[in-house]
C-alpha cells in the first residue's frame, strides 16, 4: 500500500480541452488512486504514489498532453497522505481567484468531421456536434473554471446516451463540456426575412438554405462567434447586391470553400497555407488566385483590382454540412452594418440585418461574447506568417516569456482602430480579440461589454491603467474613466512606443543586452508636440526606447479627411513642384483645387511623418485611386500594382545624403513624379518606392550600427514590403516580425503593457 500522496499543478490552456479526460486514463495505466480536477487556476491532480512513480506519472501528463493544449508552469509537491480508493474527477471549484489561460474557440476535429457524414453514426448530420477536441470554448463561456454550467450550454441537459458518452473513460466524449446530440439538440431554424419561419427541421434547414444560395439569395447563418452573410461566390449578380445592401462598395469578400480540393482548383497553396486553412484556429487565410479558376466565382466583384482573396474551412459543423451540400465556394463576410461590431443575438441580427439578408439560419445556442473570423497571411516568398486579425481560434490569451513574477493587475486600453486591449493578471497576459473601430458607438459598447466580462471572469480588480497618448481616443477617455471610478494610478505610452514595445516584448528582447532597431510605420499616431507620427525608427539600447529618425513631416490637411482621401496626401507632398499640377489638378474640381490652395497658405497645420500617408499619396500620383472606401485601401492596391511588376531587379530610387536620422520625403515624391512624367510603367514605379523603403532601413541600421531589427505598425501588413525586407537584410541581420499578434493597432495594448513593464523595470 503506498504511503504517499502528491500533489500536482499544471497552469496554461488546459481548461476546454480534454486535459482531465487524459489525466484520467493515464491514473489507469499507472494504476493510481487519487483524483483531477479543474480550478482557477488550471488543472490540481493528486495521487498516491512513491516518488520516482509519481514523478513518472507527472512527466506522462506533461509530455502526452492534448495537442490542443498549452503548458506553461507544472509543479509536483508532497503533501498530507490521503488513503484513495479509487481514481476518479473532483467537482470543480470557483470561490478563488482565477488564474489560468482561456481557450479559444476550435474549428471542427477530424474526428466529428467524419462522424457528420457517417450514416451509422448517431450524430449523422447533426450540425452541432462537438467533442473535447473542438466546438466553441471562449464564445460560450459565462465564467470560470470552464465546466457547462458556467456556459451556455447549460440550456441543453443531456440525453441519457450523451450523459453515458460523458461518463465513459473510454469515449472521446468524455467530460466534454459542449457535449449533445439530436436527442438533447441545439435547435436550428429556417425564416425569411419577414420573420416567417421556414422549417425548423435541421436537415431541412440545411437543404432549403442550400437551395436559397443556389437561387442566388443571401443568408445570414448564426456561426460560432457571430452571423456570417452568404451567397454564391459565383454570381456575380448576387456579390454586387451584397455589396450594394451593405454599402461595401470595393472592401474584398472572403470565402468558404468546401474543402482543401476544391479550394487548390482556383488558387495557389503552400504547404504552411494548408496547414492554416485547415487548422483547429480555423483562419481567413489570404491566398494568391490562379488566372484559371475551375469554379467559375465572380473574383472582379468580390476582390476588385487584387490578386489575392480570403478563404475559409467550414470551421462548423453546421458550416461542414451547408459546404457538402453546397460543393463550391460562397461568400462568408461578417454580420454587420459597415462599420459596425458583427451581431450575434437572435433579435438584434434580425432587425439589423433583415435589409441585408434574404433568410436567416438560427440557432439557440446563446454566444456570450462575439467575435469576427481571424485573418492571416504568408508573404509569398519567404512564407513568413502575418497576422491580420486576431479574433476567433486566436484570442484571448496570449502566450510569452518576456518577464517573470511580473503580478501586477493591469488594464492596457490599446488603440481606436483596430481596438483590443490587454489584461495582465496574476502572471498570465490577455488581449482580447479584434474590437473593432472604436468611432462606431456599437463597437464602444461591444468593447465594454468584453472587457467588463473578462474583468468580471476573471475576478480581476486592476492596480495600473495604461492608455494612449492620444487624449480624444475612446480607448483612452475609457481608460481615465475607469481609473476616476476606481482611484487608480494612469500610466501613458505614446502610440509608436508602444508598437516597439510590443514586438520587443513577443520576441523576448526586453531584457537584451543588444541594441535593437525599431522600424515602426502606420498611419497616424499621436505624439506629445501635437504633430502626427507614423514613420518612424527607434533604438532600443540598455531598456530604453528613443526615437532615432523619421520620415521628413510635411502637412496634414483637414484632420481625419486626410486618411479616407489619398489625393490629399499627394497634394500636401507634392503640390511644391510644378510639374506635379498635371497629375494632381485632375483628381480635384476647380472649386476644391481654389479651397485647397488658400488652406495650405494657411500656417497652422500639424506636421506628419505618416508611412500610411506616404503611401496613399504614391497610390494617389499613380492614379490608382483618390479616396479610400476602407482602412488601407490605396496602401493595398499600390501593394498589389508593385507585386505584377515583371522587372524584379534591385532598383530603389536615389536617398540622396541626407542625414540617416530623416528620410528624404520630398526627394523620393519628386522622382516619382518625374518617373511618371516619362510615362514609366506605374508597376515598375511602385515597386521601387517599397524598395526605397527597405533601402533606408538597410542605411539606418548599417549607420547605428545594430545586429537586430524589429518591425510593427499596420504598414508590416504589406506581404510584399515584407519579403522584400527579408531577402535584402536576412544575410546581415537578425529579424524580429509579429507572430501572435498583429503589426497594425491591434498590439498597441500589449505593447502598452510591455513599455509599462521596461518603466517598472528601469526604476
Amino acid at each position: 500500500m503506498r504511503k504517499h500522496t502528491f500533489h500536482i499543478h499544471i497552469e496554461g490552456r488546459v481548461q476546454g480541452v480534454g486535459f482531465r479526460p487524459h489525466v484520467y486514463r493515464i491514473a489507469q495505466q499507472f494504476q493510481l488512486n487519487g483524483w483531477v480536477c479543474n480550478d482557477v487556476d488550471g488543472v490540481h491532480i493528486e495521487i498516491n504514489a512513491e516518488e520516482e512513480e509519481a514523478k513518472r506519472f507527472c512527466h506522462e501528463v506533461i509530455a502526452q498532453a492534448p495537442s490542443i493544449s498549452t503548458i506553461v508552469r507544472h509543479s509536483l509537491r508532497e503533501v498530507s497522505f490521503n488513503d484513495y480508493q479509487n481514481f476518479f474527477i473532483k467537482e470543480s471549484s470557483s470561490s478563488a481567484k482565477p488564474n489560468l489561460l482561456l481557450t479559444p474557440d476550435l474549428a471542427i476535429c477530424e474526428y466529428c468531421r467524419a462522424e457528420i457524414h457517417s450514416s451509422s453514426s448517431r450524430r449523422f448530420q447533426y450540425p452541432f456536434t462537438t467533442c473535447t477536441q473542438c466546438g466553441p470554448r471562449y464564445s460560450i463561456i459565462t465564467d470560470l473554471p470552464y465546466d457547462r454550467e458556467r456556459t451556455t450550454m447549460q440550456e441543453f441537459a443531456m440525453c441519457a446516451r450523451c450523459n453515458a458518452e460523458y461518463h465513459d473513460i473510454d469515449d472521446r466524449r468524455y467530460y466534454s463540456q459542449t457535449n449533445s446530440c439530436p436527442e438533447c439538440a441545439v435547435h436550428l431554424w429556417l425564416t425569411d426575412n419577414t420573420g416567417r419561419r421556414i422549417t425548423d427541421a435541421p436537415r431541412q434547414c440545411i437543404l432549403q438554405a442550400a437551395e436559397f444560395i443556389r437561387e442566388g439569395k443571401i443568408i445570414a447563418v448564426k456561426g460560432i462567434g457571430g452571423f456570417l452573410l452568404m451567397c454564391d461566390a459565383r454570381s456575380e449578380i448576387g456579390v454586387t447586391l451584397l455589396r450594394k445592401r451593405k454599402l461595401r462598395p470595393s472592401k474584398p469578400f472572403a470565402l468558404m470553400y468546401p474543402s482543401l480540393k476544391k479550394l487548390q482548383e482556383d488558387c495557389f497553396v503552400s504547404e504552411e497555407e494548408a496547414t492554416a486553412f485547415t487548422s483547429i484556429e480555423g483562419p481567413i487565410v489570404l491566398l494568391q488566385m490562379k488566372t484559371e479558376r475551375k469554379n467559375k466565382i465572380a473574383f472582379d466583384a468580390i476582390a476588385p483590382d487584387l490578386s489575392r482573396i480570403g478563404v475559409m474551412n467550414p470551421y462548423s459543423p453546421l458550416f461542414e454540412l451547408l459546404m457538402n451540400e453546397l460543393n463550391f465556394p460562397v461568400v462568408a463576410t461578417s454580420g454587420n452594418i459597415s462599420g459596425s461590431p458583427i451581431f450575434y443575438e437572435n433579435e438584434k441580427a434580425f432587425e439589423n440585418l433583415k435589409h441585408l439578408a434574404d433568410y436567416f439560419l438560427m440557432n439557440d445556442r446563446d454566444i456570450v461574447l462575439p467575435q469576427d473570423d481571424s485573418v492571416i497571411q504568408f508573404t509569398s516568398f519567404a512564407k513568413q506568417k502575418i497576422i491580420l486579425r486576431r479574433s476567433r481560434g486566436l484570442a484571448p490569451s496570449f502566450l510569452h516569456h518576456s518577464w517573470k513574477n511580473f503580478d501586477e493587475e493591469i488594464f492596457c486600453a490599446g488603440a481606436d482602430l483596430k481596438s483590443a486591449f490587454t489584461l495582465q493578471h496574476a502572471n498570465n497576459t490577455y488581449t482580447s480579440q479584434f474590437l473593432g473601430d472604436l468611432e462606431n458607438f456599437d463597437s464602444q459598447l461591444s468593447y465594454r461589454k468584453v472587457l467588463n466580462h473578462l474583468l468580471q471572469m476573471l475576478k480581476m480588480k486592476p492596480s495600473v491603467v495604461i492608455h494612449d497618448l492620444h487624449p480624444q481616443y475612446f480607448s483612452s477617455m475609457i481608460a481615465e474613466d475607469f481609473a476616476k471610478e476606481n482611484q487608480l494610478p494612469v500610466f501613458i505610452v505614446q502610440h509608436h512606443e508602444a508598437h516597439f514595445a510590443a514586438v520587443l516584448g513577443e520576441n523576448e528582447l526586453l531584457n537584451s543586452k543588444e541594441k535593437v532597431l525599431g522600424v515602426i510605420w502606420d498611419g497616424v499616431g499621436f505624439d506629445a508636440d501635437g504633430s502626427i507620427r507614423g514613420g518612424e525608427i527607434f533604438l532600443f539600447e540598455n531598456g530604453k526606447i528613443n526615437r532615432v529618425a523619421s520620415l521628413e513631416s510635411f502637412p496634414y490637411l483637414l484632420g481625419d479627411k486626410m486618411s479616407k482621401e489619398p489625393r490629399l496626401s499627394a497634394l500636401s507632398l507634392a503640390v511644391k513642384f510644378p510639374e506635379a499640377e498635371k497629375i494632381l489638378r485632375p483628381q480635384f474640381s476647380e472649386q476644391e483645387w481654389n479651397f485647397l490652395q488658400k488652406v495650405f497658405r494657411q500656417e497652422n497645420h500639424p506636421a506628419s511623418t505618416s508611412m500610411g500617408r506616404l503611401f496613399d499619396a504614391v497610390a494617389s500620383l499613380l492614379g490608382i485611386t483618390s479616396f479610400n472606401t476602407f482602412e488601407g485601401e490605396a496602401a493595398m492596391y499600390l501593394e498589389n500594382l508593385a507585386a505584377s511588376s515583371s522587372k524584379q531587379d534591385w532598383n530603389p530610387f536615389d536617398i540622396g545624403n541626407s542625414s540617416t536620422a530623416t528620410f528624404p520625403t520630398s526627394l523620393i515624391i519628386q522622382q516619382i513624379i518625374s518617373e511618371i512624367n516619362r510615362s514609366t510603367a506605374r508597376e515598375i514605379i511602385a515597386l521601387r518606392f517599397h524598395q526605397t523603403l527597405v533601402s533606408w532601413i538597410e542605411h539606418a541600421a548599417k549607420s547605428f550600427p545594430v545586429k537586430h531589427l524589429a518591425f510593427s505598425g499596420g504598414v508590416f501588413q504589406n506581404a510584399l514590403l515584407v519579403d522584400l525586407i527579408i531577402n535584402r537584410l536576412k544575410k546581415n541581420f537578425t529579424l524580429h516580425f509579429h507572430k501572435q499578434l498583429s503589426p497594425n493597432d491591434e498590439c498597441i495594448s500589449f505593447g502598452q503593457l510591455a513599455a509599462f513593464y521596461l518603466k517598472r523595470k528601469s526604476n
